[in-house]
């Protein structure tokens, strides 16, 4: 009397149905992933609780009025860019720290930030610590 069965369980694995899988993930989320557009400005924004900077190369200040100062000087808006590249000719990693009054126009600050990302300045927005 034969008690065993004529189909005998094949011990291999196939890995090419796994192999589709990994790769159709891999497609999936390279697809689903968010793209990094490298053409943001290089602003580097401190958070509001009092953080302080050791390094300060120069200082924009804009107030209420629209009066643009640089290092407590006052200068023109069309004199801006020339007074910041002879201040900061020279220096290694140059820094504008941007000083905005509170209730200036966004499209002053946005100049500011303009001229140091053509000139390849780093800007920092100073804030009023909470």
């Amino acid at each position: 009397m034969n008690l065993r069965g004529r189909n005998k369980v094949s011990p291999e694995f196939s890995m090419s149905s796994m192999t589709d899988i990994v790769f159709l993930l891999l497609i999936f989320f390279m697809l689903t992933s968010p793209v990094i557009t490298p053409e943001a400005l290089d602003l580097i924004l401190p958070k509001a609780k009092g953080k302080t900077t050791n390094q300060q190369n120069v200082s924009v200040s804009i107030t209420k009025e629209l009066q643009v100062y640089i290092n407590d000087e006052r200068i023109s808006n069309s004199a801006l860019e020339s007074t910041l590249k002879s201040r900061l000719s020279g220096i290694e990693n140059p820094t504008i720290i941007l000083r905005a009054e509170e209730g200036v126009p966004i499209e002053k600050a946005v100049n500011v930030m303009d001229i140091a990302n053509r000139n390849r300045y780093k800007i920092v927005l100073a804030v009023k610590p909470e």
